[in-house]
């Protein structure tokens, strides 16, 4: 098995690793804090160094940021060998947050930049290789997220500053007023949901040569959880396809399919099992065919492309 290769996001951008180890999910592993190090250099020993996080992945009392600061305690050192990604702005009701009575976004400048410094706090680092905008608030003032990332950058508390789930237009205006490129739109990406590849959204991304990000690759598990008669017809040709390309599993053959999108999607992997993550390094040296993508999408949509 080869290596993951490195990629630049952006031509202005990080050089990051093209596959990204997802933490969203690490209160669940039910790991101590030597097995969260020893997944994290396992990944890394594969060629996987940028790691995923976000403000509000986890529990309150257990935030995913916080188990992997308590790892990478143990091994400081390893802050030089990985790229950390987090994000700010969704604020949720807890019973640490009395004034928060409704889930909801909150991109100010107070908002973000409390955010950021919690996340530095919890994962036990000085800054962030990329900070995202987790989602798009309705009431974002460009000006104030391009000020507050701006303050935040000449602190030395974020490198790069990027989006997610960001239709093009609202990627448009936070870009108009922040002076270096922003660096990806991490989006979902999956042969369920082909939302994003029909809304413009990865056209622009190409247009600009910025690389996105691809989250929830294998649709959340709901490729193996129904009985639907649209996701069987789905999960068929891609075992069928499977066999054709050679994958060992139907995740291969999905993480395929999205690698051949020509904006060059970075897929995020969010298992905690380091066979599951071999399985998606594997996947890279597979290759698709147009034809064999495309029968994947009249798969999805239940009709073809005329």
């Amino acid at each position: 098995m080869t290596g993951v290769s490195r990629v630049k996001m952006a031509l202005e951008g990080p050089e990051l690793s093209s596959l990204v180890q997802g933490y969203w999910r690490m209160g669940e592993w039910g790991m101590d804090p030597q097995a969260r190090l020893t997944f994290l250099k396992q990944h890394v020993e594969l060629g996987i160094t940028t790691v995923d996080h976000a403000h509000v992945y986890g529990s309150a009392q257990a935030p995913c940021e916080t188990l992997f600061g308590e790892a990478l305690k143990l091994d400081p050192q390893m802050r030089d060998s990985i790229e950390i990604i987090s994000k700010c702005g969704i604020e949720v009701m807890h019973c640490d947050a009395p004034s928060h009575h409704v889930n909801h976004y909150n991109s100010s400048q107070s908002s973000i930049i409390h955010s950021v410094d919690t996340s530095l706090q919890r994962l036990c680092v000085e800054q962030l290789d990329v900070l995202l905008i987790h989602r798009p608030d309705l009431l974002m003032d460009a000006d104030d997220v391009a000020q507050a990332a701006e303050l935040l950058k000449h602190q030395g508390k974020i490198k790069h500053l990027g989006v997610s789930n960001f239709t093009p237009s609202q990627f448009a205006l936070l870009q108009s007023r922040w002076d270096s490129p922003l660096v990806t739109n991490q989006v979902e990406i999956n042969p369920v949901n082909l939302g994003v590849t029909e809304d413009g959204t990865l056209d622009q991304l190409q247009q600009l040569a910025i690389r996105p990000m691809a989250w929830s690759c294998l649709a959340g598990g709901s490729l193996f959880n129904t009985d639907s008669e649209s996701m069987q017809r789905l999960l068929n040709t891609l075992e069928a396809i499977k066999q054709e390309i050679g994958a060992q599993s139907i995740d291969q053959v999905v993480f395929a399919w999205i690698l051949k999108l020509p904006s060059k999607p970075l897929p995020i992997i969010g298992s905690g099992h380091i066979e599951r993550v071999r399985s998606a390094v594997a996947a890279t040296e597979l290759v698709m065919n147009n034809q064999q993508w495309y029968r994947i999408w009249v798969a999805s949509k239940g009709h073809g492309v005329a």
